[in-house]
């Protein structure tokens, strides 16, 4: 099978990145030092190719409304054009079809970004209930076919002033930005820019998107101006220390978000249905989502291996390193309900039982350790 590239291949090629298959796509794991690109995300400035993952233009006057039905969380917060919201998007079962970011740039244009792997079934998802709603909306996914974007995530302290340096343009429209909004700037040596401060490394920084035929430059200039490039690996450890959910590992299709520590994206308040509102509120949460941090030497965390509650009820754990930032071996877990922050539970590593501790996620946030 010939592997998906991105705009940025080459550049990643050329910065001497090991390459692997994700999900189809021929991305790069790291440059050499995985623990050093995390930790320039944690105390400088790092930036990954997000290029695989994909923007999804809605367009026209019912998109509102559409959306009100199609995701957990509820659109009617998003007011202030360019604001952003965190969703899932759910079958009639509950299950998670796919997490993803909702912009509000106009009120007949939302975009959505998506995840890499789900890209397609999401888009024909959200064609399929077009369709059934005869919402009449124009669907258009911006990874392929004309007029591609492509999306560079640049993250750290010191993120925000290196993006300035290289696109002055966008300070004025940018720097005010809260999390979770974005801008879009016309004027910006690299073409029209889509400025988000948004991220998926429990750091402050943006997610930019430009068009694809001019990632290659804005990635080099990034790299002239001293943010490091950081792969797939470094994503992982940091976003598994800021707890925040993988799709695929931490929640999919049977499992619905009550049960993922995503409740706080769903909104059951207000009267407004939505696709697998019924389903949520008959199950109602069956587990919870909780971080373990291994008390015992002996193994590393990983996923699938069985957690042991004191009642002997047992859990699983979805995603788990060994922590840069912490130096200790973490994990993401969907225990029972009868588990509770500050309890000691067992994990089931090469037949032994080795002790861990329950925390509150996340792990660390902006450069601070938050669990001990």
């Amino acid at each position: 099978m010939t592997l998906k590239a991105t705009p940025l291949n080459s550049a990643h090629r050329a910065q001497g990145a090991k390459m692997v298959d994700f999900g189809g796509w021929d991305m790069p794991v790291n440059y050499g030092s995985q623990i050093e690109e995390h930790n320039a995300v944690r105390g400088d400035a790092g930036m990954f190719d997000v290029s695989h993952m994909c923007v999804v233009d809605i367009k026209g006057a019912n998109v509102r409304t559409f959306l009100r039905g199609l995701l957990a969380n509820n659109v009617d917060k998003l007011q202030v054009p360019g604001k952003a919201l965190y969703s899932c998007m759910l079958n009639p079962e509950g299950g998670v079809i796919d997490d993803l970011i909702v912009y509000f740039l106009a009120e007949d244009w939302f975009r959505i970004v998506v995840n890499a792997g789900t890209a397609d079934k999401d888009v024909a998802w959200m064609n399929q209930q077009n369709a059934a709603t005869n919402s009449g909306l124009t669907i258009t996914q911006r990874r392929d076919g004309n007029d591609p974007i492509a999306l560079i995530a640049v993250q750290g302290p010191n993120a925000r002033a290196k993006v300035w340096e290289v696109l002055p343009t966008t300070k004025a429209a940018s720097e005010n930005l809260k999390p979770f909004n974005a801008a879009i700037v016309a004027d910006t040596a690299f073409g029209e820019a889509m400025v988000a401060r948004t991220g998926y490394t429990g750091e402050d920084g943006f997610e930019i998107g430009v068009p694809a035929s001019q990632a290659e430059a804005l990635w080099n200039a990034f790299a002239a101006a001293g943010i490091k490039p950081a792969g797939l690996g470094a994503r992982d450890t940091l976003r598994l220390e800021a707890g925040m959910n993988l799709y695929g590992q931490d929640m999919d299709e049977t499992v619905n978000p009550l049960d993922a520590g995503l409740a706080w994206t769903v909104d059951l308040v207000s009267e407004r249905d939505f696709i697998g509102k019924a389903a949520l509120q008959a199950k109602g949460q069956q587990a919870q989502f909780v971080g373990l941090i291994l008390r015992e030497k002996g193994g590393i965390l990983r996923a699938h291996q069985r957690v042991v509650a004191a009642s002997g009820n047992f859990g699983e754990i979805t995603s788990g390193t060994f922590s840069p930032s912490m130096q200790q071996a973490i994990a993401l877990a969907r225990v029972p309900m009868d588990v509770a922050v500050g309890d000691t539970v067992h994990v089931i590593i090469r037949d032994k039982q080795l002790a861990a501790s329950v925390v509150k996620l996340p792990f660390v946030r902006n450069g601070k350790i938050l669990a001990a």
